[in-house]
Parts: structure tokens; C-alpha cells; sequence
């Protein structure tokens, strides 16, 4: 009976760790879905002219994305190399001669040995070392929309690319803030031009939970594991 409770409480807690994570990661995903564009009502004015404001459209206007709800393709041209190395190293010595002292002008031997005469010797030595080093590099492209356009006209920009294969699901999900003047003719801007960028590159499915460790060897490989 006691084995059966046991079993019973283990169960309704890997579920529950299980809804968290479900609950998660669609509040994640809520948070990259497109924004859809303002729509912007002006009154209507009867004056009898033949220009209208809701019709308005610039000659001059590129395609390029500059309001709520348009898209802009992000080119990924992520590379980061890092490398440290530190080498110290330290070493003292030390000699300390003390002569023997004489007593009625001659030396205090015994068996015709100095015995008061002393000498100090004390060295130390440290060496350490440490090396790290971290390369990463992510390409490709996606497309997202602008979530919103802040008071010195930027961007905020955000979306996500999923693709779903079989079993397997991957998605990506690219947030940051963009400059108008460095998106390009073609709409389009490299990664290294957003500012607080954020990408976010994971999958899910049978393969992915092959390759993720378990609830139980979490919890001992985990902070709260004692030993």
C-alpha cells in the first residue's frame, strides 16, 4: 500500500512539472505571434474636393517596413569568438646567516664544533595557469513584423519560423529593436544591426526528448541535490 501511495504522489508530481512547462512555453509563444497592423480611421470630410487623407499615398515611398504590422526580413549573420588566458607565476627566496657570537674572545665550539652558529633559508614558488575559450555562429534568414514603433522612430521587431517534420519539430524566434536608415533597399537587415537582440533556437518531438535528460536525473544532477 505504501508503495502504491508512493507511486501514486510521483506521478501527479511529473505531471505537474510537466503542465508548467506546457503553461511556459506557450507564454512564450504567445509573446512572438505577428502583430497585425493599426488600422487608422480619419473623419470623413465632405468638402467637395477630390483629395481624400484616407487615400493618400506617397509617390516617393519605398517598401520598406516602418509601421505596426509590417514585415522585415532579418539576415542571421551571428559569429562569436571569445578566448582568455591567463599564466602567473611567482618565486621568492630568502638567506638569513647568523655567525656564531664568541665568548672571552673565542668561539663556543664542542668536540671542536661551532654550536651557536646558525643559518635561514626560506623560499616559496607559485605557478597557475587558466586557458577558455568559445566560438558560435549562427546564419540564415527570417522574416517578422514590427510590434511597435517607438518615439525616435525604431523598430521593435519580433516573429518566429516553426517547421514541423514528422516527429520532429524546430522552431526560431528573433526579437530586437531595428534603425530605419539601416534597413536596406531590398527590406532587409543584417543581424549585427539590430540592438537587444534576442534569438531563441530549440526543437521538440521524440528526437529532442531522446536527447533531453529526465525529470529524476534533473533533480540529482540539480542544485538542490546535496551531494
Amino acid at each position: 500500500m505504501k508503495k502504491l501511495i508512493k507511486t501514486v504522489w510521483i506521478i501527479i508530481l511529473m505531471s505537474t512539472v510537466s503542465a508548467c512547462s506546457l503553461v511556459k512555453k506557450e507564454q512564450q509563444k504567445e509573446t512572438f505571434q505577428p502583430t497585425p497592423p493599426v488600422v487608422i480611421k480619419l473623419p470623413r470630410e465632405d468638402d467637395g474636393a477630390i483629395f481624400r487623407p484616407e487615400m493618400n499615398v506617397g509617390l516617393f515611398d519605398d517598401n520598406n517596413a516602418r509601421n505596426i504590422g509590417d514585415v522585415l526580413t532579418i539576415v542571421l549573420n551571428e559569429n562569436t569568438n571569445a578566448s582568455s588566458s591567463a599564466n602567473t607565476s611567482a618565486t621568492k627566496d630568502q638567506k638569513v646567516d647568523l655567525p656564531s657570537p664568541k665568548l672571552a674572545g673565542d668561539k663556543v665550539t664542542k668536540n671542536g664544533k661551532e654550536i651557536l652558529n646558525n643559518e635561514i633559508e626560506a623560499g616559496r614558488e607559485f605557478n597557475g595557469q587558466g586557458t577558455s575559450a568559445q566560438n558560435s555562429s549562427f546564419s540564415g534568414t527570417l522574416s517578422v513584423t514590427v510590434a511597435k514603433v517607438l518615439p525616435n522612430r525604431n523598430l521593435v521587431v519580433r516573429g518566429e519560423k516553426l517547421v514541423q517534420l514528422n516527429q520532429a519539430e524546430e522552431f526560431i524566434r528573433f526579437s530586437g529593436i531595428v534603425r530605419p536608415q539601416d534597413i536596406k533597399p531590398d527590406n532587409t537587415v543584417e543581424s549585427n544591426r539590430v540592438a537587444n537582440v534576442h534569438v531563441m533556437y530549440a526543437g521538440s518531438g521524440a528526437i529532442s526528448a531522446a536527447n533531453s535528460m529526465g525529470a529524476l536525473g534533473r533533480f540529482f544532477q540539480g542544485k538542490t541535490w546535496p551531494y
